[in-house]
């Protein structure tokens, strides 16, 4: 296991060359004076022109290259311009990358060849390491993009773009003993991790690369490997009006001395165990066109406890039930896949009509009704929202109802003024006490713990401190938090009015209602946040509250009003 970058070291760079990934390895070459073999398509053996050698402006250079074609007896058409001169712009910036890394004190040979070609590349580069020394290092930044939108894209599309990425990689390793291998850096982009339109076939092959690190270093754990999932560079290739257009999806692109810092910085010894980072901002989509027509969708579901582990968390009468946040999350979710780029913000008038309980009444199938109300660009997008089953009768049975509002663009966090975070010690306890003790404790399991302690409490108020660990995946089921809204977190959030219950009136509550919830921002795991309750009205079958989900400087996550809970017996919770 090696503990730094030698100067004896030799890297393997595919597309190294030129762009971002050759200012790269310069960047490299000055920190640690290495060795590099740069692998590219472009051919550098013929001799640059004598003609093209006075470099001007690109519509100079291609005037000599029209008068050049001419004198050659062959017709200048704009596509024979062109590649001439991109064949011109190539050779010098290799020759430039070449000169760029000798003078930083390291040491550099290209050889011209297709990654994807296997026989020729272990041949030039077997000839290659004669001359410099052992391969130790890899990293691979070839790639191509074939952007279309997926009913347009061809098989050849997929190959030009997949080919590069995923043979080459495999060309690459046949080039070395693999168990030698010191550093494996993979370029793979952050629309891998996060997806991105008209980029179906780059998202996959680069989430192969980022899987392919994984299993990399967890058969090779000596091996410095790390897929590194680049945002957008401040490059040549993004021209103003691409610029614009990602400011306005809040996305920044890196600058260029700061991502070949970046570089470096990740083959710091103290970086070899993270085999996948992200640099760059979130891809977040464009909005969506709208069209002027309201339209409806009938989405159905087949729920079952074994495809949604956290059931066994959820347990009321001795049986699985569904969460109401569960259902909220679904009818969310698909509200925003038919409006990528648009985020649910506000739930009005939701209601638990009949829960969901896994036991002898859980249906077949479920139907989520969506209705669109009103949309524009402006105002955002309603739907009127219903979970439907049928009974075995045949009857049309109601389970969960809301309107859910979409925006583009979220309005900014509001502040808490009432926040109250002075200790009292009127409810004592910690997790532990809270959760799975009996009488009137809370029934909820691991995946929906939370509440760490309770700040104060009167006959009008409760604040607590809560901490969400989160969940895997798998654990999610049915129900994954793809967007804002967390059902996991949401459920915990409203445990708090039970704690008010439980004290102050010795009941317990079930969920019924809530007038209208908004959410400005992710509550992350691991971290705390706090929930502050008002009681607004308490009878002898109902509750009403209402909940602010802030963080310690009053910054609000998320709000309910007139959250609605009916009061029911402690045993009817737990008795089967």
């Amino acid at each position: 296991m090696k503990n730094t970058i030698e100067a004896a070291d030799v890297f393997l760079v595919s597309g190294g060359a030129k762009g971002i990934t050759a200012k790269s390895v310069v960047k490299l070459a000055e920190s640690h004076r290495c060795k590099f073999i740069l692998l590219g398509r472009s051919s550098i053996a013929e001799p640059e022109p004598e003609w093209a050698k006075s470099w001007g402006s690109e519509a100079e250079v291609k005037k000599k290259i029209l008068e050049h074609l001419n004198a050659q007896g062959e017709k200048p058409t704009p596509a024979k311009i062109q590649q001439e001169y991109q064949a011109l712009v190539s050779r010098r910036e290799i020759e430039q990358t070449l000169q760029a890394i000798e003078q930083a004190g390291g040491q550099a040979e290209y050889l011209s060849v297709d990654v994807t070609d296997g026989e020729k590349l272990q041949a030039q580069v077997a000839s290659a390491v004669e001359r410099l020394g052992r391969i130790t290092g890899i990293i691979h930044g070839a790639g191509n993009l074939a952007d279309k939108r997926i009913e347009r894209k061809t098989a050849g599309d997929f190959e030009k773009v997949y080919a590069p990425k995923i043979k080459g990689l495999s060309n690459l390793l046949r080039c070395v003993a693999i168990h030698e291998l010191d550093y494996l850096i993979l370029f793979s982009s952050v629309v891998g991790f996060y997806g991105n339109a008209g980029q179906t076939d780059y998202a996959l092959a680069n989430e192969v690369l980022n899987k392919t690190a994984h299993l990399i270093k967890q058969n090779y754990p000596d091996c410095h490997v790390t897929a590194i999932d680049w945002g957008g560079w401040d490059s040549g290739m993004v021209t103003p009006e691409i610029k614009k257009s990602l400011n306005g999806r809040n996305i920044e692109l890196i600058p260029m001395d700061i991502g070949t810092r970046m570089l470096v910085d990740e083959l710091n010894p103290e970086k070899r165990n993270a085999s996948q980072v992200v640099i760059g901002s979130p891809l977040f989509p464009a909005p969506a066109e709208i069209r002027p027509k309201l339209e409806q969708y009938h989405i159905h579901r087949k729920l079952t406890v074994a495809a949604n582990p956290f059931l066994q968390d959820h347990v009321i009468g001795g049986y699985p039930v569904l969460p109401a946040t569960c259902a909220i999350a679904w009818i969310l979710n698909s509200c925003e896949q038919f409006y990528p780029g648009y985020t649910a913000f506000i739930c009005n008038d939701f209601k638990i009509l009949k829960g969901i309980p896994f036991d002898e009444t859980l249906a077949g199938v479920y139907i989520l009704d969506l209705c669109e109300v009103a949309k524009n660009s402006v105002s955002g997008i309603v739907f009127d929202a219903k979970i439907r089953s049928l009974s075995p009768e045949g009857k049309t049975r109601y389970h969960f109802s809301v309107q859910v509002k979409l925006l583009s663009k979220l309005p900014q966090p509001p502040i808490f003024e009432g926040m109250n975070l002075k200790e009292d010690h009127t409810i004592p306890g910690t997790t532990q006490d809270f959760y799975q003790q009996g009488g009137l404790t809370l029934f909820h399991g691991p995946s929906f713990q939370g509440i760490k302690r309770v700040i104060n409490a009167t006959s009008e108020s409760i604040t607590v401190e809560s901490v969400w660990q989160g969940i895997d995946d798998k654990q999610q089921g049915q129900f994954p938090i793809i967007q804002l809204y967390n059902p996991f977190v949401c459920d915990l959030i409203m445990q708090t009015v039970w704690i008010w219950l439980q004290h102050f009136c010795q009941e317990n509550a079930l969920p019924a209602q809530t007038n209208q919830f908004e959410q400005f921002r992710p509550i992350p795991p691991g971290e705390p946040f706090y929930v502050s309750a008002l009681i607004k009205s308490k009878a002898a079958t109902s509750a009403s509250t209402d909940l602010i989900i802030h963080d310690k400087q009053g910054r609000i996550y998320c709000q309910m009003f007139g959250a609605k809970a009916t009061v029911i017996p402690v045993l009817k919770l737990r008795q089967k």
